[in-house]
């Protein structure tokens, strides 16, 4: 059996910054078994992580990803803690198909979902976000991507003051969280499902724990609004980004 290895590949639109965005690995020969790209990914997630954080973004293409049990597989060896969607605060309706896999988003093609960053609107976001195609769209459906720490040194050089007011003020994020999910919206997860309650002071609990001004509404909906949140952030590698839904 031949051995599956990934080398670094060139991609049309590549960027060149300090480094490449993103880094693009392709197999060299596709591998038949799943077990051989596991193998690859356990021997060098220790390098991959390391260029993860220096290049913003890693695309790997010829992996043997079939299903989402497959892409669950081999998250797992990267050894990384689990982020779960019941946890989070996010506005989507998603489906979780794994332990570590859910939907991007349920809500119609015809809704349209802007760059942002992962759950930026709360206190609490995933580190590092991993995604899978499981059948290609049959026109257009690419997922855009920016790097951010550039986009802060534009927007410093073209908007000095609105940086310097996102670093002086920060950002405060309102939504309205309707009673039931609404797989219409891009935003339409529902109170219950975000605060994983069907007991209204349980709910505001747990947004007075979280620092959240909250109204409710009409038909059960609640307004919620988010303490202060760092508009400009600091990644791991030190570099400066600016960060927001």
């Amino acid at each position: 059996m031949t051995a599956f290895t990934m080398k670094e590949a060139a991609l049309d639109r590549q960027q060149q910054h300090d480094e490449v965005f993103p880094l693009v690995y392709a197999a060299e020969e596709p591998a038949s078994d799943l077990a051989q790209a596991q193998g690859w990914i356990e021997e060098n997630k220790g390098r991959l992580l390391d260029q993860l954080s220096r290049h913003g973004a890693i695309l790997m293409r010829g992996m043997p990803l079939r299903t989402d049990f497959d892409f669950d597989s081999v998250i797992q060896c990267f050894g990384l803690k689990n982020f779960t969607y019941a946890e989070s605060l996010s506005n989507a309706v998603r489906r979780n198909r794994t332990e570590r896999v859910f939907t991007a988003n349920e809500a119609p093609a015809s809704v349209s979902i802007y760059l942002h960053h992962e759950m930026a609107q709360t206190p609490v976001y995933p580190s590092k976000l991993f995604f899978f195609c499981e059948q290609a769209a049959e026109s257009g459906g690419a997922t855009p991507l920016c790097r951010s720490d550039i986009l802060l040194q534009r927007l410093q050089l073209q908007a000095p003051a609105f940086v310097a007011a996102c670093r002086e003020k920060g950002v405060r994020y309102s939504n309205v969280m309707p009673d039931v999910d609404d797989a219409e919206s891009g935003q339409g997860r529902s109170w219950r499902s975000t605060l994983s309650t069907e007991d209204k002071s349980m709910a505001e609990a747990k947004l007075r724990k979280l620092g959240y001004e909250w109204q409710w509404l009409e038909q059960d909906s609640l307004r919620v609004t988010t303490a202060v949140l760092p508009a400009i952030r600091e990644t791991d590698s030190g570099r400066e980004v600016f960060f927001n839904q």
